[in-house]
């Protein structure tokens, strides 16, 4: 099998799509499949496109770019577009739009989260058939052996990381939770470190600040503490909650986006209005959460056997997909008038891009 997979790999802390396209990549490569970044090869079986805005630093090729290698030579190359963001994370209005836009091209779509796929599903976006695949986090990297563990006295480390510094990471939750290292009774209870970046300007005083960290540093790192705390807003899956239960940590987690489907069951929910009462019960409770961890099952061994299953099985039905597309039939006067609307279309989402980018990562 002949893969393209559209993303840019980068090294170091660059969000959780980094990793998943690595991990992917080797994942299908370690079992004899060919696996690129560009649509450099005439012969793909399968494209996976991951990031169709062109904005994007880790946009390898968009939907535009899909199109004209299939209906330019490669009819019988099969698309999957991996859906992984909204509208919603970042207080953005074109993002959506833009997927659904992106969609057009594709032959299945792969949710993160059922979740992000509801949400789409009830905005009356008209898109290919879904299934959804969970992310998952090395599970050679991010692991509990050697991991500190609670003993019931002293303070409870806390921790979490980020890479993106938008407001929505949840930094309502992180600052709330400084100020209360400032007062009885947390302050004698808990401790907190933040690591990644974070807004300018922000002021946590009584919070560890760390650099952002990838790969075994960051393991390492989170390993050295009790409990992790993501309290961010609408996330479509994320990686950090995962890496952190990986480590044998129980999540904290906020009642928001996909937080409940990866972390239900390995920690304790909480809401702005419940968040200390929670605080104080996952110390309480700690010694039985922790005693779960080892069962967490967001694994990318787990994830990527998902995705080499769902192209076999797509290869599989190849004939039956190819024979279901209209807009890779007809003659070459209807192919090149449907090149004409596509582009008209990708240069509308470009103009909603510009007029509402925001500079956040």
């Amino acid at each position: 099998m002949n893969v393209a997979i559209g993303f840019r790999p980068r090294s170091g802390p660059w969000g959780g799509g980094n990793q998943f396209a690595a991990a992917v990549a080797t994942f299908l490569e370690q079992r004899g499949h060919a696996v690129g970044f560009a649509l450099d090869r005439p012969d793909l079986d399968l494209i996976l496109l991951t990031e169709p805005r062109r904005s994007s630093a880790s946009s390898a090729f968009n939907d535009a770019d899909v199109w004209r290698y299939i209906t330019g030579g490669n009819r019988r190359t099969l698309v999957v577009h991996r859906i992984n963001e909204c509208d919603e994370r970042k207080n953005t209005r074109w993002t959506n739009r833009r997927l659904a836009l992106a969609n057009r091209c594709a032959d299945h779509t792969v949710f993160i989260s059922s979740w992000l796929r509801d949400l789409f599903q009830s905005s009356g976006y008209r898109m290919a058939e879904s299934s959804v695949i969970l992310n998952g986090a090395d599970e050679q990297v991010f692991h509990a052996t050697g991991g500190a563990t609670w003993d019931g006295t002293g303070k409870v480390r806390l921790v979490t990381h980020h890479w993106s510094a938008n407001w929505s990471k949840g930094f309502d939750i992180y600052t709330r939770l400084d100020a209360l290292l400032a007062q009885p009774p947390f302050g004698d209870l808990f401790e907190f470190t933040y690591i990644g970046t974070f807004p300018p300007g922000l002021s946590l005083p009584r919070t560890r600040v760390v650099a952002p960290l990838a790969g075994q540093a960051l393991a390492e790192e989170l390993r050295r503490h009790h409990v992790y705390v993501t309290a961010s807003l609408h996330e479509p899956a994320g990686m950090h909650h995962i890496e952190g239960a990986m480590c044998g940590l129980p999540v904290l987690y906020r009642l928001s986006g996909a937080l409940p489907q990866y972390a239900e069951g390995f920690g304790i929910p909480f809401d702005s209005a419940t968040f200390e009462d929670r605080l104080l019960d996952i110390r309480n409770q700690y010694a039985g959460l922790r005693s779960k961890m080892p069962a967490y099952p967001h694994t990318a061994g787990r994830m990527c056997l998902a995705y080499a299953a769902l192209f076999e099985t797509l290869l599989s039905r190849r004939n039956e997909i190819l024979a279901g597309r209209g807009w890779t039939r007809g003659s070459a006067e209807s192919t090149r008038m449907l090149g004409i609307l596509y582009d008209a279309w990708y240069r509308a989402a470009l103009r909603l891009e510009r007029r509402a980018h925001r500079p956040v990562a």
